[in-house]
């Protein structure tokens, strides 16, 4: 047996877990109807398949009608889901994983214009923050009717061959009586501790009546808000004791923080930039407090990591949910000494934003998350080797570099920059986006390890990839910045390329016109506005870097709102001039009747890239498919076999934004599902 202390078999009452690494509950929004269904399914069991020692679902599975769901989760109440849910343990256990559920009622971190339109309940009238809606003050027959709803939840759960169930309270309902800051009721569930705790309590009173002894309860919960007025460290860990001594539950899983507003949730579950594990000592505190089954995770993304918070006795078990996110295969690899062919999370956190937008979960570099029904994460090889010639070497070229070496081919890149990594690279210019280099380095590793060949500093040209004699043609050479936005003076601007690589230097009093909404215009913000100069970031749209989103726009405000920085939204660059050693600046609306002119010294348009894409037509004629994709065999996972010019001498390519400016996923995606079948 192995020494490693993350290999260790774990024995939480009668259920042996095989290692020590866990996938915490987490909501990927892949649920069909409120259902696990196949997409849902196939997600979960390919983390079953790589290792993973326990797999939570559902972060959280409704148990309530007026609990509705905020993105797309699964619906416990439902009896219907009890036959899924059974077809997804059966398939998690046959890979010799275990698997629990969470549960939740979400109280007052909904809206009542979800699901079926009913009133939000919670334990006082505060609305939170983040969701906006103003709750009713839950009544004795709601608290009496919602513990039923769990207990109804967790029978169903049983009944589906789960192993066990996890109680959300951390920041929904069951918190939202814990805490003195939303907890307005009189006795027996408001007031003193004890009575704060009551409604957790007879939750778990109710399930345990129903589902037995034997089975696994645990809860993840607060132990500490980190709130004024809130329940801190001390009232966290006596909180800890009485849910260990209520002879009720198994394990406890910890939570420091809030999740009531953006950049509380952020703290919560950090994303790059910010401290790796940062509330894994306060876990251990916990466990050496309570002596007790303790699980956490935060931010936890590398082996390296969790093995630490395993030999020091911090938790018995650590999750790494995101980084199985990133790779499901980490503890086979752990299990194969292969630690270096992990793909690394870096904490981009495109996977949360996207949910709390209304989306599904992707990761920011791999593509087959998600979507594990129709892309692969572990490549079989080729039937009949090929030559395959990338041109550019950003993530969508090394993308398709990797898995065409995987799949066996020859692979040459060509690269006319003096090293790998495009626009990755520009972004990893900023202190706080460093880790997204990874993404390069892992593949650049990757692609070593398949005998990729590159030509670095090599500006291809059409008879250069002719003289190579492929088989495939790729295309990658990304864009540049679209700076040709203004009816006049476009020749006066600046890029947010420009600003960040260095190339040009900040100005005293800055306009950046930003209708990309991007990562790229806030990172130039930031760097000029640490130069000292005043900034001012300007949006046709109605809110400014949509394309960000919440949790990483966190960051970006607690250093911008340090410096001399507005935001102003709804206004057009329209046009500009010079007037001596200043520049102005005409602003209109696309909402009309405005026209107004501002004087800087300095004006950034951010406005996407336009695609670099000459290259790919002087080498169309010469192609086979005339550079034409069938989007059927495309979507369908077929080879491409397009032939539009038969005495073509290859097949031609072009992806990521070679095509049309998009994001690092998309170009990743672009190079995974044409390369995977060449």
């Amino acid at each position: 047996m192995s020494n490693d202390p993350l290999l260790q078999p774990y024995q939480l009452k009668h259920l042996t877990l095989r290692n020590r690494i866990i996938v915490t509950s987490h909501e990927p929004a892949y649920p069909e109807d409120g259902m696990p269904k196949e997409r849902y399914r196939a997600y979960t069991v390919e983390r079953a398949k790589g290792g993973v020692a326990l797999t939570m679902t559902a972060g959280s599975a409704a148990v309530s009608r007026d609990s509705p769901p905020v993105f797309n989760n699964l619906l416990a109440y439902k009896d219907e889901i009890v036959p899924w849910i059974r077809e997804m343990t059966d398939a998690v256990h046959e890979e010799g994983a275990a698997i629990m559920i969470q549960l939740t009622h979400l109280g007052r971190r909904t809206r009542w214009d979800k699901g079926d339109w009913l009133p939000v309940v919670a334990p006082s009238h505060h609305r939170e923050a983040s969701h906006r809606a103003f709750p009713k003050k839950v009544e004795d027959w709601d608290i009496k009717r919602i513990i039923k709803d769990f207990a109804d939840a967790a029978e169903r759960m049983k009944a589906g061959g789960m192993d066990g169930i996890e109680l959300e309270a951390y920041g929904h309902l069951i918190d939202q009586f814990a805490s003195p800051l939303t907890n307005e009721l009189d006795d027996p569930y408001g007031g003193a501790l004890e009575n704060r705790m009551r409604f957790c309590l007879d939750v778990f009173k109710a399930i345990r009546e129903r589902v037995g002894n034997e089975f696994i309860l645990g809860v993840r919960y607060t132990a500490d808000e980190c709130l004024p007025g809130g329940n801190g460290q001390a009232e966290g860990i006596e909180i800890s004791k009485r849910l260990r001594d209520s002879g009720l539950i198994d394990y406890l899983n910890v939570i420091r923080g809030h999740i009531d507003t953006d950049a509380g949730l952020t703290d919560v579950i950090p994303i790059q930039g910010m401290a790796n594990s940062p509330h894994l000592d306060f876990a251990g505190e916990i466990r050496a407090a309570t002596n007790f089954p303790t699980f956490h995770a935060a931010k936890i993304p590398d082996v390296a990591t969790a093995r630490h918070a395993i030999a020091a006795g911090k938790v018995d078990m650590v999750g790494m949910t995101r980084a199985h996110m990133t790779d499901p295969h980490i503890v086979r690899k752990i299990i194969e000494k292969r630690e270096e062919d992990i793909r690394p999370c870096v904490g981009a956190n495109y996977c949360l934003d996207r949910i709390y937008q209304g989306g599904a979960a992707y990761c920011i570099h791999n593509a087959a998350t998600g979507r594990e029904l129709t892309m692969p994460h572990i490549l079989t090889k080729a039937n009949v080797r090929k030559k395959v010639v990338v041109v550019g070497a950003g993530p969508a070229g090394l993308e398709a570099a990797r898995v065409a070496g995987e799949r066996g081919h020859e692979v040459v890149v060509f690269e006319a920059a003096n090293n790998a990594g495009g626009q990755i690279r520009l972004t990893a210019q900023s202190e706080r986006r460093r880790e997204m280099i990874s993404i390069i380095d892992w593949r650049m590793s990757q692609c070593e390890k398949y005998d990729v060949t590159f030509h670095f500093n090599s500006w291809a040209e059409a008879d250069t990839v002719e003289a190579e004699k492929p088989d495939v043609v790729i295309i990658a050479t990304g864009g540049l910045p679209h700076t040709e936005v203004l009816s006049r003076g476009n020749e006066l601007v600046v890029s947010s390329w420009d600003i960040i690589s260095g190339d040009v230097k900040p100005g005293t009093n800055v306009l950046i016109f930003d209708d990309a909404g991007d990562h790229v215009g806030l990172q130039a913000a930031e760097f000029i506005a640490k130069a000292g100069a005043k900034v001012e970031i300007m949006t046709p749209d109605r809110s400014f870097a949509p394309e960000v989103m919440a949790m990483n726009l966190v960051p970006y405000m607690r250093s911008l709102q340090k410096h001399d920085v507005t935001f102003t939204v709804t206004y057009r660059l329209e046009a500009v001039e010079k007037s001596g050693n200043l520049l102005v600046a005409h602003v209109g609306s696309d909402y009309g009747g405005i026209a107004r002119e501002h004087s800087y010294d300095q004006i950034v348009v951010n406005h996407g890239t336009i695609p670099l894409d000459e290259l790919y037509f002087e080498l169309k004629p010469s192609s086979s498919n005339l550079g034409e994709v069938s989007h059927d065999e495309l979507l369908s996972g077929k080879p491409q076999s397009v032939v539009r010019n038969p005495e073509g001498r290859f097949q031609l390519f072009r992806i990521g934004d070679a095509v049309a400016a998009r994001n690092t996923h998309a170009a990743i995606y672009d190079a995974l599902r044409i390369a995977k079948d060449l």
